[in-house]
Order: C-alpha cells, then structure tokens, then sequence
C-alpha cells in the first residue's frame, strides 16, 4: 500500500504546492496582474510590492501552509517516504504550478512549509538565521540563500540523512532560482529590505 501511494504522494504535493496563492489573493483582492510589477514573482514578496501587507502575510502563510499539508496528508496516509515525495512535489509544484504554465515562485516560503511538516526544528533553525542574516544585511535574498545553504547539514547533524539529501536537491533548486538575486547580490544592485 505504501509503495504504491508514493506516486500519489508526489501528485498530491504537486497539485498543492501549485496553488499560486500570491496570484488568487491579489485576484480576489482586485489588484495589478502581480506579475506585471515588481519582480514579476507570485510570492510573498512581490505581493508586498502591492502596498498590502495583509496579502502579503497570508501570501506567504498559504505558499508554507501547502507545503505543511502536503507532507502531513502524504506522511499519514503513506509514512516517512510518502511525506519526502510529497515534500518534494510541494517544492516543485510551487516553482513549477501547472497553472500558470510552469512559471512560478522562488520557493522560500514552501521550502518552509515542507520544513514544518517534516522536522519543525529545522523550520525554525531556518528563520531564526534568515532573521539574524537579514537584520546584519538587510537582504532578504541572501538570508533566504544562507538559511537554506546550512538546512541540509542542520538536518544531517541531528541524524537525519535522508532529509538532509532531500534538502541538498531543494536548496540547489531554491539557489536555481534565485540565480538573478545572486548576480545583483555579487554586482551590489540587490534591493534591500526597507528601501524605497
């Protein structure tokens, strides 16, 4: 039983995590097309760029949540393996939403998400270095980058190998697309938090 649910696990994480919430509250709410501003991003942080925190907070709360539920509904129905497939098909649908052709967000916030369901210390590890990271920097991008560079050795230290090789594969994938960040990051045009 568990083995065959592994491909449904995967499927179910996918379709949740392609839940472009950043695109359906902007909708609801009757603002611009979110991908005609700012960095054209479906995420928390684009949605910001809308003048409406309130979005922007359930923005993000729903791209974590998706990510949380996928690994919950697959961990119970399947085990621990069900939960990683459903993990990483959260992570991708999110980048990767059938609903929007394919384009999608950066990941941070389901990477969270994912984090939450699968060894919440490992969640919390991750914002409390982005916290730390984006009060030194005041970059949201590097925060996000450092935080995810240190998951996977955080999750292999405290004897969790597997998810550590899970997060190896996300955290490259969350690097991929964070590639333009980067290059402003190394060129020091990478806008920063509170600035205008």
């Amino acid at each position: 039983m568990s083995e065959a649910f592994l491909v449904v696990a995967f499927l179910i994480g996918y379709l949740l995590g392609s839940i472009p919430f950043g695109m359906v509250l902007t909708k609801v709410a009757g603002t611009q097309d979110l991908r005609s501003i700012g960095s054209g991003n479906i995420g928390a942080t684009n949605v910001l760029r809308t003048g409406r925190k309130g979005l922007a907070a359930a923005t993000l709360i729903g791209d974590m949540l998706k990510g949380t539920v996928a690994v919950v509904i697959a961990g119970y129905f399947g085990g621990a393996d069900a939960a990683m497939l459903g993990a990483l098909g959260a992570f991708l649908g999110h980048l990767f939403p059938v609903w929007l052709k394919f384009n999608g967000g950066k990941g941070v916030a389901t990477y969270i998400g994912v984090l939450i369901g699968l060894f919440w210390p490992a969640a919390v590890m991750f914002c409390l270095i982005w916290l730390a990271t984006a009060l030194t920097t005041r970059y949201s991008s590097l925060s996000a980058l450092v935080a995810a560079f240190v998951t996977p050795l955080f999750l292999w230290w405290f004897g969790h190998p597997a998810l550590a090789s899970l997060f190896v594969v996300l955290t490259l994938l969350l690097f991929w697309k964070h590639s333009e960040n980067i290059k402003r990051l190394q060129a020091g045009t990478e806008g920063r938090i509170g600035a205008r």
